[in-house]
Parts: C-alpha cells; structure tokens; sequence
C-alpha cells in the first residue's frame, strides 16, 4: 500500500492488530507510570537529559573526534558515512574481508534505518536476527512494528503458529516460557557459529571510545562476544560526553520505554580482545552514520536529535494505539517517526505524517529528553503548505474557511446553522455518519455538539 491514508484503514480494519497493540503499550504506560512516580524529581532529570542531548549537538564535531581518537587507541578501527548506501557498503566489504559466511545481528533501529538486513541478503551472507522479536520478524518477513517491542502487532497466538511452522524443534506447551525456549534452541547454534557480529549503540562514549548496548535477553552479548569480528553501525547523534552521562541517559531510557530501573544487560564494549582476554572480538569496526543528521541540525530539527530511542511518544499516542506502526510507512513509527520520516526521507510522499497527529501534546510530556513533538510536527505542516503540497481541496477548503472567519456576523450564523444540522444528525449523543467527513465517521463516531456554539454560550455568561 502507498498510502499513509490507505496503510492506516487497513491497520484499522484489523482487529487482531488493535488486541496485539493494546496489549503491549498499555502494559508499558502502567509499568511507566510505576517507575516514574518511584524515580525522584524526574522532571529535574528530563531537564538535565535534554541539556545534555543538546549540548553534545551543538559541539557535535569535537565530541566525535574525540570519541575517533579514543576508540582507535583502543584497538577499533573508525569508519564514517555520510549515507545509508555508504554505510551498508562499509559493513559488506569488512564482512566479505572477513570471509563471512554469516552474521549474528543484535537488535538495531539504524540497522533498519540504512537497509542493512537487505544488503546482507543482497551480498549472499546468511543473517540471523538474534533478538527474540526480530527473530518473530524475520522468521514472518516483515517489517518491525514498534523500536522496542518490534513484532508488537502479532499476538503470542499468532507467534506461536509462527513457531510452530518454522523452528526445527517447536515448542509442544502454549506457554510463552515454552515459546522462548524453543527459539532459544533455534538461535543458540546459530549465534556461536557466526562469523561477524552486528550490533547498534545505544550511547557512544566520547572520552573512552567506548560502545554501550542494552538488552533485556543478553543476545547482543551472546552475537558480538564470539565472533571473530564485532561491527558498530550507530548515528552520529548516539555520542555522550563520559560514562556519568551516559549513566544518567540509560536511567532516563530504561524507565521510559519498559518500566524498569535498569535493563537486564548493560554492556560497554572498549576494542577488541587484548593480549590476556579470554574471549571477545578479534576485530572492532565502528560505524558512524550521518544519513541526514547533520541537515537536520542546520534545518531546525536539532531538538529531534536529543531522541534516545525510548519508544514512549508512542505508547502513549491515541493515534499509534489505534493503528499500530507499520501504516507509518517508515524505520520509525508514531510521533517520533512523522517527525523523522520526512527529514530521513522526503515530505512529499510522507506529508500526511504530519497530519496524523491530535496535538494533544502527550508525546512530548512524556518523552524522557523534552522533544517538543507537536512543535516539530506543526513545523513539517507549515513547510508542506508553504511548498503547494496539500491538495487543492484543502486549500480551497482553508480558504473559504479564513474568508467565513474575518467576517464574524457571518461566521457566528454558519457556525450557528452547523450546530443545529450536526444536532439533527445525531443518535445518542453520537453522529455515526457526516456528509463530506466520511474520513473520520467510516471508523469513529463523532461526539453530537452541544446545543449552542461556545461563542453563544460565552455571551451568555459574560450577560449580568
């Protein structure tokens, strides 16, 4: 499907997809709230995570030289890329130096982002997905629905099928304990036998040259740990200035996107094996990738840049909750994707991003580094018209309406005209259909309006 707008009605037309949904992001707002009600003066430490995201953006350069030289005395070696293309270029040719028959790739959003998982394929290297909703997403050959959670839109029963059809020895009890094992048992060979290991970043440490990942299930240690070669794709904006900071971040990040205080694995990887280790990588490649970042900061979307990847905008979106994260069309979905989409992007196949948003201003209450989300997406609707890329009907349609509205005898009659039509077209309180609004009344109801405008009722009180 092409469409944002055709995407989004069969997401709503779904409804296994809606269960599968609400199942995970209510959960996660639950155990959010937990955390952040347990967590002191959390607003002080949004503030402090937000300056230190934009502090590290406006001295980006010396940060990621610092963080260059740091990481090649410590044995990695360095690589930059300026685009998806070269980045993916990068990792082929240091996997085919290697003789990589195959790679173990820990979960990574920019890793999906550059096309990495279809280069591999493209290049003849076997790849497998060691995080278990990856493996859920490359076992069904589709797209990650969510950053955190990313085969959120199939339920345990729809996995289970999945399981059942795929894996060599499946899982005989429905229990989810009895699903994991057996993917356990599928992958567990396959992750000790690769010969590259992929993994994202979390956090690049500047004044070590350090790399930290977090996990839940211990797989980017089990990928990146064995192979002979340990390769790093991470956006340049992923740079902290010390371990403290990135200490601070990984409270902020945890909490935001399961719950919990810490995940269950935190790694910093510095180098490859030296002289006395007894295991790790013979060979650390680091990636950095711009693919748009640094347009982003000279286009005014530097505040975009402070994201950590949490996944909390969207689950707590009212737009995302109803359809899910694959109608976004993009690597990322919700309020952080209709902002990225378009800049990784273009506007113009993605303007409707914009538009698929209430407002409501919850993502950026929420967001863990202070985004203003609704300003940014507000921003991306103004460049869309400024640009003639809303469609005539639209603009003929905001036309008429400015020209009703500096005219305020004949816009207080219309409007007053229009509350007693809608009233006549409701049942129950609710307008189930509406002339020339069949977009919002095909999957919703529309509240019945009350009986007089809000103008109408303001005289009324101001009256003595």
């Amino acid at each position: 499907m092409s469409g944002f707008k055709e995407r989004a009605d069969a997401a709503l037309a779904d409804p296994i997809l809606k269960i599968a949904v609400e199942r995970t992001t209510g959960t996660a707002e639950t155990k959010r709230m937990i955390a952040i009600d347990a967590f002191p003066d959390f607003e002080a430490a949004r503030t402090r995570a937000a300056a230190i995201k934009d502090h590290v953006i406006a001295h980006l350069g010396a940060y990621l030289e610092q963080f260059e030289a740091n990481a090649i005395a410590a044995g990695a070696k360095v690589h930059w890329a300026e685009t998806a293309d070269e980045a993916c270029k990068i990792v082929i040719d240091i996997c085919k130096a290697a003789g990589a028959g195959s790679v173990a790739r820990s979960k990574s959003m920019l890793g999906e982002e550059i096309g990495l998982p279809h280069a591999l394929a493209e290049a003849g290297i076997d790849r497998v997905e060691t995080d278990l909703a990856e493996h859920i997403i490359q076992l069904a050959d589709e797209r990650p629905s969510h950053i955190i959670w990313p085969a959120m839109h199939k339920t345990r029963e729809q996995v289970s099928a999945l399981f059942k059809a795929r894996h060599r020895s499946p899982h005989e009890e429905e229990t989810i304990a009895a699903m994991a094992e057996s993917a356990r048992r599928e992958l567990r060979t396959q992750m000790l036998g690769a010969d590259v290991g992929i993994s994202g970043a979390n956090f690049l440490i500047a004044d070590s040259g350090a790399v930290c990942t977090v996990t839940n299930e211990g797989n980017a240690e089990l990928s990146l740990v064995p192979p002979r070669v340990h390769i790093v794709t991470a956006g340049i904006e992923k740079i902290v200035p010390s371990t403290p900071h990135a200490i601070h971040m990984l409270r902020m990040l945890a909490r935001s996107a399961t719950g919990a205080a810490l995940t269950q694995y935190t790694t910093f990887y510095t180098g490859p094996k030296r002289a006395g280790d007894r295991d790790g990588p013979d060979a650390m490649h680091i990636v950095l990738v711009d693919n748009g970042r640094t347009k982003m900061r000279e286009e005014g979307l530097a505040e975009m840049l402070r994201c950590i990847r949490c996944g909390a905008c969207m689950n707590h979106c009212v737009v995302f909750r109803q359809i899910g994260g694959h109608a976004y069309g993009g690597t990322y979905p919700g309020p952080m994707g209709a902002v990225l989409t378009p800049a990784l992007d273009a506007l113009a196949p993605n303007r409707d991003l914009a538009h698929a948003c209430t407002l409501n201003g919850k993502c950026q209450e929420v967001c863990p580094v202070r985004i203003p989300l609704p300003t940014l997406l507000k921003g991306w609707r103004e460049k869309s018209w400024r640009e003639g890329l809303e469609p005539a009907s639209i603009r003929a349609g905001l036309g008429l309406w400015a020209w009703v509205a500096m005219r305020p005898r004949l816009y207080r009659l219309g409007t007053g005209i229009a509350v007693r039509a809608l009233r006549l077209l409701g049942t129950k309180g609710w307008i189930a259909k509406l002339p020339l609004a069949g977009g919002w009344t095909r999957d919703r109801d529309m509240p019945k309006p009350a009986a007089r405008t809000f103008m109408a009722q303001y005289q009324k009180e101001r009256r003595p």
